[in-house]
């Protein structure tokens, strides 16, 4: 029996979650899809200055996975740019935090939202 799913946690959805040429009409062909976790390492490494290991515990997985995760994701992103190919970035297997689990801090879109620049919720004193 294979061993059950860990679900990778990840902070918060694109605001916008398609790229690429604007003129084109694009069908699958065209298309480059990048999973939601993909997008995740790619915020977390290339974004926010992560190490390996510092995405792997922000997203509760081996840091071995998220390098098979962050190969797969530059190599996506790598296509459609050089290819002129729309990236749309959905599913996954992903669960996303609420912002106020162990691990959520720097890195984590949701709480940084909530947060002042003194690193103070809003409203606190």
């Amino acid at each position: 029996m294979p061993r059950p799913m860990k679900w990778r946690k990840v902070c918060c959805l694109p605001e916008s979650n398609r790229f690429g040429p604007l003129d084109l009409n694009a069908g699958d062909q065209y298309q480059v899809k990048m999973t939601v976790d993909e997008y995740e390492t790619i915020r977390l490494i290339d974004l926010e200055g992560f190490t390996q290991e510092e995405c792997a515990k922000k997203m509760n997985v081996a840091r071995t996975t998220v390098q098979g995760i962050y190969i797969e994701a530059r190599k996506k992103l790598a296509e459609s740019l050089v290819n002129g190919k729309v990236l749309q970035i959905e599913g996954g297997e992903y669960r996303l935090c609420d912002g106020l689990g162990n691990g959520c801090g720097q890195g984590c879109y949701k709480r940084r939202r909530r947060m002042g620049c003194s690193g103070k919720e809003e409203g606190e004193d």
